[in-house]
């Protein structure tokens, strides 16, 4: 499946705008198939796009919230091509108005074309899309979270699609793999989210801790706020990063499932979340955030090179 060459420079966009920004695992990395390094950024553009419009836009509240409506509105317009969603009138995310010019002058930015694009080659469904809007949605109002429950519907929306989007890329999506991918995916949000404590709430007054655990040990929001290290604190976050180890072990079939670059891929994934969490579990601080150094890839890259065999 050739991408058109007019095409080629909007996918060549994305892939340098996912180079740019650092994370601890890898995105649209070179273990990827070739073929879907640039729809894979396209679909990093789009999650950057709205996780950014939650929390960077220093708009009001409901002005973003129309912007991610509208990002909604328009890729539901991709995924369903009918009559219905390629009206004259569309919606741009940059402003939540309607246009009156035609659908065509609405994907012309580069990200929206690659996306757009990428939807019609491998027919991805609107779903996975809409919840990671969602999930931002719900970042600009909601800033607690009653219990684990709650924390782990945040993930399905907020983490989940992107390993979904990733296996139908691959005409991977079955039931057992989907299962598998939602498990890793969850796991490496809540690894972001203990790498983050502090910053979640000073930044954004966000707290991703279940709320009744936190008070099970006698911590409050002023240990995240003035960063206390205390064994209380310390004993809460040894919880979560237990069950945090438990859903990435889960999961970790999926490395052995797929086959190719794309294994690889998602092995190297699966060890970059172990790694960080093991450096987590180990230092004595839990709002010192861990970076992976030279020895920790080589350590991942060593063990995504074959698939482990689970019984």
């Amino acid at each position: 499946m050739r991408t058109d060459p007019a095409i080629a420079p909007a996918y060549r966009h994305c892939r340098e705008r996912a180079a740019a920004h650092y994370e601890n695992f890898p995105v649209a990395s070179y273990l990827l198939p070739r073929r879907l390094r640039g729809p894979v950024a396209a679909i990093y553009c789009y999650a950057r796009d709205a996780d950014d419009l939650a929390d960077e836009d220093p708009r009001p509240p409901q002005e973003r919230r129309n912007d991610l409506l509208a990002m909604q509105t328009r890729v539901r317009r991709l995924a369903n091509p009918t009559p219905e969603f390629v009206s004259p009138e569309s919606v741009s995310p940059k402003s939540g108005e309607a246009e009156s010019e035609g659908a065509e002058s609405v994907w012309s930015e580069p990200e929206w074309a690659a996306l757009a694009d990428t939807i019609r080659r491998f027919h991805l469904p609107a779903e996975p899309f809409t919840d990671l809007a969602d999930a931002f949605l719900q970042d600009l109002e909601k800033t607690r979270y009653t219990d684990f429950g709650e924390v782990m519907g945040y993930c399905r929306r907020s983490a989940n699609p992107v390993g979904r989007l990733l296996l139908h890329l691959n005409d991977a999506a079955g039931p057992e793999n989907l299962a598998h991918s939602d498990a890793v995916c969850s796991a490496l949000q809540l690894i972001n989210f203990y790498q983050d404590l502090h910053q979640d709430f000073a930044e954004h007054g966000r707290i991703y801790l279940p709320e009744d655990e936190m008070a099970t040990h006698g911590v409050t929001s002023v240990h995240l706020q003035d960063r206390i290290n205390d064994h209380r604190m310390r004993a809460l976050m040894q919880v979560q990063y237990r069950r945090a180890d438990r859903l990435l072990r889960a999961g970790a079939p999926l490395g052995g499932a797929l086959r190719g670059r794309l294994g690889l891929e998602i092995r190297a994934i699966i060890q970059g979340g172990a790694r960080t969490l093991w450096l987590l579990r180990q230092q004595q601080n839990v709002f010192s955030r861990p970076r992976l150094r030279r020895q920790d890839w080589l350590r991942i890259f060593a063990r995504s090179l074959f698939p482990a065999r689970h019984r």
